[in-house]
């Protein structure tokens, strides 16, 4: 294991406790009368990733200061908004695989998967009302059409080779960031902070989710392909213009650019392996990776406001190591 990788599991070693309840709670509440609910909202939880969301609104409780068993509450709240998402996500990109296995669309079927992701945002609500908290249900609420609206800008933007780096950044933050913004938040929410810490805790939230996107960005053109379990240009085969493109045709050739043109409008992937080679030559990768390092520096001096506590050095390293990442 690289030294990247412990100080990641360490940061998250100390929440494995919470984590526990949290999958308890998640088991509980994804129980249905309706056979075919459970057994789609089991197979994608099941399907694991890195409950990073959810970790991150524990790791805020905690450098917080706040123990009360409502953060389990709240937290599977996060990952059944962020699940619905995926659900809904795998459809429109009519996605095969994720995490190295089939998408629930292409095991059960589209109508089967959009109507699941239904119920995960409104079992979500329901758990929020639970809270007792209008700051809290504000919060969700506001994220989840906020994310929602990042869809739709996203959607609009598809084969559109001359998005700018302003307009793709509007997008990550609203469909991506914005639920990373909400975990720190709501953290603050429930330990009752002032609001100077519960704007550091959302600053902190945004600008790791950010880095985060950026960063899948980069991966699409140059990640572990069996550790991501997808292949590499899948953004560029369903017509997505993401920053490693922007910078691409910003550095390219005239050539060069007219070859990713034509391939984003219209979702060819004959060239494929030249464009990867264009993204990787004309030194794209790299300053995506500044831009996500600039993000990750971001979040770190967020965090200049809260406790120093084993938990905030936890998110330190979260923010720090991300830019290691490989899947």
């Amino acid at each position: 294991m690289s030294a990247n990788s412990t100080s990641t599991a360490a940061a998250l070693a100390l929440i494995a406790d919470d984590m526990r309840g949290v999958d308890a709670v998640i088991e509980m509440r994804l129980q249905s009368e309706v056979p075919l609910v459970s057994q789609i909202s089991h197979y994608i939880v099941a399907a694991g990733g890195k409950r990073l969301r959810p970790s991150l609104m524990l790791l805020m409780c905690g450098a917080l200061g706040y123990t009360h068993e409502q953060r389990f509450n709240i937290a599977a709240v996060i990952e059944f908004i962020h699940t619905a998402t995926l659900l809904h996500d795998d459809v429109v990109d009519e996605s095969t695989l994720r995490r190295g296995r089939a998408t629930a669309n292409e095991s059960f079927g589209n109508p089967a998967s959009v109507l699941v992701g239904d119920f995960l945002y409104s079992r979500a609500f329901q758990m929020m009302v639970d809270a007792g908290d209008m700051r809290i249900m504000r919060t969700l609420a506001e994220a989840t059409n906020v994310i929602a609206e990042g869809e739709v800008l996203q959607l609009m933007n598809m084969h559109d080779a001359d998005l700018s780096e302003e307009a793709y950044l509007r997008v990550i933050r609203s469909k991506t960031a914005k639920l990373f913004e909400a975990s720190a938040r709501l953290a603050a929410l429930l330990a009752k902070s002032s609001p100077e810490i519960e704007q550091s805790c959302a600053e902190f939230g945004q600008a790791l989710g950010t880095a985060f996107q950026v960063i899948d960005d980069v991966l699409d053109y140059d990640g572990d392909v069996p550790e991501m379990g997808k292949n590499l240009g899948d953004d560029l085969r369903e017509g997505k213009v993401t920053l490693p493109l922007i910078v691409a045709m910003q550095r390219g050739t005239e050539a060069e650019r007219n070859l990713i043109r034509q391939a984003i409008e219209t979702g060819g992937t004959e060239q494929m392996a030249q464009i990867i080679a264009i993204v990787q030559n004309t030194g794209a990768l790299q300053a995506t990776r500044a831009a996500a390092a600039s993000e990750a520096q971001r979040a770190i001096n967020a965090l200049a406001g809260l406790p120093l506590n084993p938990y905030s050095q936890g998110l330190h390293s979260l923010a720090s190591q991300l830019l290691a990442r490989r899947s």
